[in-house]
C-alpha cells in the first residue's frame, strides 16, 4: 500500500507527523511519501497544487492530508491561493463524497457547548457533495453593473446524476448504522435544491428499510443545537454540508476531534482532519492531532481495507482521553493539559 502525504501549512505538517508515527505503529508495511501541497506548494513550485504532488496522489492507494492557508497568500489572485489546490485535488481525483462523522467521546461531554444531557451519545455522520454546488459552478466572479456599483455573482448548480450519486452514498451509509437518512435542501426558495430534493426522494423508492426525511438548512442548523441525537445520517450539497458539519463539530467538544473522508466512485480516498491550519498557534506544538489520528483510521477502514487497524486506533484515542490527557482545545477542570507531541507519545504507547 502506498500512501501519499500531504501535509501543507500551519498546523498541518506537525500534525501529520503525529498521525504517521501513529500509522506506522499500526501498519508498518505501508510506504508513505510526502510532497508539498497549498501555501508550501506554491513556495516550492509556484503552484498549489505541484504538477509532482497531483501525480503522486493519483497513483497512491490514499491520501492522508493535513491543512492548507496562511494570510501571508490573501493577496495573491485566487488561483494561486492554498485553498485552490485542495479544491482542484478534489476536483482532479473525482472526490465528491465527504463524508464527516460527528461522534462525541463520552469523556469529552463536558467539553461540549451543549449541556451533557443533551450531547451524550451522539452519533452523526454528515455526507456532503463535495465537487459540484455554488463552490464549483460557473458563471463567476465580479463586475460592474448598469448602476456602475462593483458586484459578485457565483452560480448554484446541481445535476440528476450529481444529487443521485451521492444521495445513495447516504442511503447506503444509513443501511450500515440505524437506517434513518435527513436530506437536507433549501427547496423552498432554491430551485437547485427543490430539484435536489426531487431527485433524493425518487431514489429513497430503491431504498424501502432506510426511513428517509427531509429538513430545511436553517431548521437543521437550529436542530443540530436543540436535539443533535434525532439524526443518523444527514446527506445535503457542497455549501450547506460545510457549514452544518463544522456546526456539529462543535457539539463534540472541539473541531479539532474531528476526521473526514472524501471518497471517489471506488472507494480511493483523501483523508482530513477540517480544522483547518490555525496559523495563529503553528509551531507551537499545542494543536491537538487527534482528528489527524482519527482521519488515518478512517483511511484504513473505507480506502485500504483494514477496519481492525481501524478500530486499534480509535480505541487507543478513546484509552488517551480516558486517562484525562488533553490538548488545550479540550483541556477542563481536573483534566492534565498536554502539547502535541506528548499526545501523540500517549497514543503510540496505548496502540502498544
Amino acid at each position: 500500500m502506498k500512501v501519499a502525504v500531504l501535509a501543507g501549512d500551519g498546523i498541518g505538517p506537525e500534525i501529520m507527523v503525529q498521525a504517521q508515527r501513529v500509522l506506522s505503529q499500526v501498519r508498518p508495511d505501508i510506504e508513505l511519501t510526502s510532497a508539498p501541497v497549498g501555501g508550501a506548494g506554491y513556495e516550492a513550485a509556484g503552484d498549489p497544487l505541484p504538477a509532482a504532488t497531483l501525480a503522486l496522489a493519483r497513483e497512491s492507494d490514499a491520501i492522508l492530508f493535513g491543512a492548507v492557508g496562511h494570510p501571508r497568500y490573501d493577496t495573491l489572485e485566487r488561483a494561486l491561493r492554498p485553498e485552490q489546490g485542495l479544491l482542484r485535488l478534489r476536483k482532479e481525483l473525482g472526490l465528491f463524497a465527504n463524508l464527516r462523522p460527528a461522534t462525541l467521546f463520552d469523556e469529552l461531554a463536558g467539553a461540549s457547548t451543549l449541556r451533557p444531557e443533551v450531547v451524550a451519545g451522539m452519533d452523526i455522520l454528515i455526507v456532503r457533495e463535495l465537487t459540484g454546488d455554488i463552490y464549483f459552478g460557473q458563471p463567476r466572479g465580479q463586475r460592474v453593473n448598469e448602476q456602475g456599483e462593483r458586484e459578485g455573482f457565483n452560480t448554484m448548480r446541481y445535476s440528476e446524476s450529481e444529487i443521485r450519486r451521492i444521495a445513495r452514498v447516504g442511503f447506503e451509509a444509513a443501511r450500515k448504522r440505524s437506517r434513518r437518512l435527513c436530506s437536507v435542501d433549501k427547496a423552498n426558495v432554491l430551485e437547485t435544491t427543490e430539484l435536489w430534493r426531487q431527485v433524493v426522494t425518487e431514489l429513497g423508492a430503491q431504498y424501502p428499510d432506510v426511513a428517509l426525511s427531509h429538513m430545511y438548512v436553517d431548521n437543521a442548523a437550529m436542530q443540530l443545537l436543540r436535539n443533535p441525537r434525532q439524526f443518523d445520517v444527514i446527506v445535503t450539497g457542497n455549501l450547506f454540508g460545510d457549514i452544518l458539519s463544522d456546526e456539529a463539530s462543535m457539539l463534540t467538544g472541539s473541531i479539532g476531534m474531528l476526521p473526514s473522508a472524501s471518497l471517489d466512485a471506488n472507494g480511493k480516498g483523501m483523508y482530513e482532519p477540517i480544522h483547518g491550519s490555525a496559523p495563529d498557534i503553528a509551531g507551537q506544538g499545542v494543536a491537538n492531532p487527534l482528528a489527524a489520528m482519527l482521519s488515518a483510521a478512517m483511511m484504513l477502514r473505507y480506502s485500504l481495507g483494514d477496519p481492525a487497524g481501524a478500530d486499534r486506533i480509535e480505541s487507543a484515542v478513546r484509552r488517551v482521553l480516558a486517562q484525562g490527557l488533553r490538548t488545550a482545545d479540550i483541556h477542563e477542570a481536573g483534566a492534565t493539559r498536554i502539547g502535541t507531541q506528548a499526545m501523540g507519545d500517549a497514543v503510540v504507547a496505548a496502540l502498544s
